[in-house]
């Protein structure tokens, strides 16, 4: 089975919102792991390839953040 890597850009500005970012990932089925840094205002996150792309953009912009770009195994897609 396939996993996937999906990366996004997201405007941060404290640790409550990439806690607010790391909350939603976490309650996510078919997530694997994540990585939320702050500094470098990026979500990395590691799903089960039945979890789509299009989900993951969705409940990060359910927190109120800002997603400036994404990706989705290496390729550039539309936020």
């Amino acid at each position: 089975m396939a996993e996937h890597t999906y990366k996004f850009n997201v405007t941060m500005t404290c640790g409550g919102c990439s806690g607010a970012v790391e909350r939603v990932l976490k309650k996510l089925d078919g997530v694997k792991s994540y990585d939320v840094s702050l500094d470098t205002q990026t979500a990395t996150v590691q799903t089960e390839e039945g979890v789509s792309y299009a989900t993951v953009l969705e409940k990060i912009k359910k927190t109120g953040k800002k997603v400036n770009s994404g990706e989705a195994d290496g390729e550039t897609k539309e936020v």
